[in-house]
């Protein structure tokens, strides 16, 4: 299994879960209202008066073969519009409850 952990622009919080569901993936946590900069290129998303925009972080378990579908749709979804913010990050579970 794998836990995808998913950090991206407000702006596409729905487009998000929509891909989740597209693919049958029901379960899901999400922590709204982060800041963050880009370790390459990009504006920083901080929440404030000077850079207002903010990102969101979602994380969900998922087989394997699954995880790789979703990661390259999530590919597709930042190649269309990289001024955005998008990053994706897959890591091994062990163990679930």
């Amino acid at each position: 299994m794998k836990a995808l952990f998913i950090v991206y622009n407000q702006a596409y919080n729905q487009e998000i879960v929509e891909i989740l569901e597209q693919f049958g993936q029901r379960g899901y946590t999400v922590w709204s209202e982060i800041g963050g900069r880009g370790s390459v290129d990009g504006e920083p998303h901080l929440g404030s008066h000077a850079w207002p925009t903010q990102n969101h972080a979602l994380l969900s378990v998922m087989d394997d073969g699954l995880a790789s579908k979703v990661m390259q749709k999530l590919r597709e979804v930042d190649a269309s519009n990289p001024a955005l913010g998008l990053r994706a990050y897959t890591l091994g579970v062990e163990d679930a409850l």
